[in-house]
């Protein structure tokens, strides 16, 4: 799917070609607010999933970041995904998969 110029377009198409129970793959924490708001899953590369539970918190402290990156502090990133999470990613699609896939 294509999708215009703008932004959090493509994160708008993706929660409303979403239905409930649909798993989204993503490290963007606003995403993941909103396809859990929808009654979608999400799932970080790093083998996390986001839930009602720890979203808000997620949310509070990526904001809580992101103000003290436009007030000028350097507060680094994410280290390189490695093979650690690669396996927790795996492991986490895998359970998922044999809980709601079962036919």
């Amino acid at each position: 799917m294509r999708v215009g110029a703008g932004f959090d377009s493509a994160d708008k198409a993706i929660v409303r070609e979403m239905e409930s129970g649909d798993l989204v793959i993503t490290a963007d924490i606003p995403l993941a607010f909103e396809v859990i708001g929808q009654g979608g899953h999400a799932l970080n590369p790093r083998g996390e999933f986001y839930s009602k539970e720890n979203i808000e918190e997620r949310l509070t402290m990526r904001n809580f970041m992101d103000e003290l990156r436009d007030a000028g502090v350097n507060t680094g990133g994410p280290a390189a995904i490695g093979q650690k999470d690669r396996q927790a990613f795996a492991n986490g699609l895998d359970r998922f998969l044999a809980r709601y896939c079962r036919e």
